[in-house]
Parts: structure tokens; sequence; C-alpha cells
């Protein structure tokens, strides 16, 4: 089968194209003919340093996501996943690949009326939002902050949050980043690669920070006193810090993302419903075929990137 190799961690180009032989499901596994492949922010810092989320002995065949039809079944699993579309996770690695194998009790269906591109799309980043709103519940009407508003995970929740009734305010970096934030429903904007960002918008309630570091700590600056902050990504290469004692001060809490593997799925659920029935909406910015993995990470990399960025696997 074709595959992309990751032999040495580094720069996008130890990313190499080439063949692998093609997976065999073992007990409770099912292989997946994959479509798609759903990249993340996280696959492209395990690329370049070995850290993360993700383990695995190179070589290896990266990928934790993928969408597809179910071509064979392993021992015990059931029969009624045979050529059923479904998502999954890979545990990390094989999803850059044209077959994956996969335990099928990871597996998702998608709904019907729901296309396999945006299911895919929605895997990692459409469970994450709805956690990510479950954990911090804004009460309607709630101004909530959401940083990097244009990115996967972004642009979902700014659709999750104003549907729950809250007063979104989009933060992201330039005009077409911002257009879209506003078009997907967000009350303002605000611009991040503007000098004095923060002293536009009103103090908010609640931070939703996928960014980190120096930015994610500005916004902290935009919470009220008896706010909430929320951080699920480090974007920047680190987490954002609010020392104890002024949160203390302030009386902020930090609210931290801790769900079983009941809420996941739930989670993951949800999201495709909604967005079968057209409540959400998936925001697929770039696709590369399968042989441009390492285009694809440079264009996430470059900050350049619009909602979600996939791999086309299927020639």
């Amino acid at each position: 089968m074709r595959a992309v190799w990751l032999r040495e961690f580094g720069g996008p180009e130890v990313l190499v194209p080439g063949s692998a032989p093609d997976p065999v499901p073992g007990e409770g596994q099912v292989l997946i003919e994959v479509a798609h492949a759903n990249l993340t922010f996280v696959e492209t810092q395990f690329r370049a340093t070995g850290l993360g989320p993700f383990t695995g002995d190179l070589p290896m065949v990266p990928g934790n996501g993928v969408g597809g039809t179910v071509t064979a079944l392993g021992p015990g699993t059931d029969p009624a996943w045979l050529g059923r579309r479904v998502v999954s996770s890979t545990g990390g690695s094989g999803g850059y690949a044209e077959l994956a194998a996969v335990p099928a009790d990871g597996l998702h269906p998608v709904p019907d009326g729901l296309a396999l591109d945006d299911a895919t799309a929605l895997l990692a980043d459409g469970r994450t939002a709805r956690l990510l709103l479950e954990t911090a519940a804004p009460a309607p009407g709630a101004r909530v902050l959401v940083t990097a508003a244009a990115g996967g995970v972004g642009t979902l929740l700014v659709q999750l949050a104003t549907a729950a009734g809250a007063h979104v305010v989009a933060a992201a970096g330039g005009p077409s980043k911002l257009a879209l934030a506003a078009e997907l429903g967000a009350a303002e904007t605000t611009d991040y690669l503007r000098p004095g960002w923060t002293r536009g918008p009103d103090p908010v309630d609640l931070v939703l920070d996928g960014v980190g570091g120096t930015l994610g700590r500005a916004a902290t600056g935009l919470l009220r006193d008896g706010g909430k902050l929320l951080s699920y990504g480090l974007a920047s290469g680190s987490w954002t810090d609010l020392p104890p004692a002024e949160a203390a001060a302030r009386d902020l809490t930090v609210l931290t993302l801790r769900p079983t593997p009941e809420h996941v799925r739930a989670a993951t659920a949800h999201v495709l419903a909604e967005a079968a029935a057209h409540r959400l909406r998936p925001v697929i910015g770039r696709r590369f075929p399968l042989e441009r993995a390492a285009d694809a990470h440079r264009a996430i990399e470059s900050r350049a990137t619009l909602g979600k960025t996939l791999l086309d696997v299927a020639p």
C-alpha cells in the first residue's frame, strides 16, 4: 500500500512517501480503506521533536485519525461493521496510509447525510470543542473569548458556544481569519497580530485558549475578576502560565479537561450528529494528496491555514 514514512524527527521534509506492507486486522480489529487522514497541530510537534501524546519507534507511519470504509474484519469482530463508513483514531500511528487496522471498539459510524471528509475533519477537533464547552459550561449571555478562533477547534468552538447562547469574542490573526469567525457566528472579533489587541474588547467571563505562551497570557488579562480560564493547546510551544497568586487575587478559576473514554465517545457522536443535521459546520481550509504530507505539515506550521487540513488518501 501507499504510505508516508517518518524515519527521523525533524522538519516537514522527513515525511517521505513510499510503500508499506498491508496491515492485517487482529483480534477485535477492523481494516479501514482510508479516504482521508485527519491532521492535527500536535502531529507536527511530534514529527519535529518526538514529543507529545503519541509514542512509537522509528521508522513508523504517523497519523492519528482516519475516515474511510471497513473492508475486512479480524477475529471476534462484529460483522455488522463490514462495509460501514467510519472515522477512528489509530493510537498515534498508521494514519498516513491507504489502509489502517484499528480496534473495532474505537470506531464511530458516520451518520447518513454527512460527507466522509466532513466527518474526518470533526474526529479530533469536534470532540475536543464539545468537551471544552461541557467543561466550561458558560451561562447564556456570558462573554467567551476564543483564541485561534479560525483553527480546527476554534471554528467549532465559535459555533458551539454561539449555539449555547454565549457572546463569542473571536481572537485570530489577520482579516481572513476574523472574517471566517464572524461568518460562523462570533459577535466580536479582535486581531491579535496587532499591538495592544487586548485593549479593544470588554472584559470576558471565560477564555478558551488553544495557543498558550505569551498570547495566552495576554488573553488572561481580559478576564474579569471571578472569570474562568480553560487552556487546551500550546500552538505557541508552551502552555499559558497564570501564576497561582494572581489567580487567587483575582478569584480566577483555572479549569482542566479530563474526560473519561465514555465522555469522549459521547462527544464524538454528538458533533457527528450535529453536523449531519446541518447545525455544525466543519471548515476544511486546505487539503493535500497523501504524497504531499510534508506540504500539509508546512501549511499548518505556517499558521496560514483556516479550519481543518486533511490528507486525501484515495487516488
